[in-house]
């Protein structure tokens, strides 16, 4: 089975979370789709940089989430969404490609 980065299983969490609930109109089902991803990611990050990195970077997943709201009032709801998500990989490509190359 082939392994998906934790990068893109974050990144991934917060588009897909942002997708079911809108289009479900259910808020809690893209939590749900959010939370899933967010605690899969958290693990691989803890597997790959260890626990201090893997604390960091969930702290960074849920801020991420918190801060697209106040971001969409100005930009928009898919642009936010987005740019935090990418935000979140780039902080996770840039911890755990650091850790595995040194």
């Amino acid at each position: 089975m082939a392994k998906i980065p934790a990068t893109a299983v974050a990144a991934s969490g917060l588009i897909g979370g942002y997708g079911v609930a809108r289009w479900t109109k259910k808020r809690p089902l893209g939590g749900v789709a959010l939370a899933a991803a967010g605690s899969l990611a958290a693990y691989e990050w803890n597997r790959q940089a260890g626990p201090r990195a893997a604390a960091g970077l969930t702290v960074a997943y849920v801020a991420a989430f918190a801060g697209s709201h106040p971001l969409a009032k100005k930009v928009g709801a898919w642009p936010a969404v987005f740019a935090v998500a990418g935000s979140v990989a780039t902080a996770s490509w840039a911890v755990t490609w650091r850790v595995a190359n040194t």
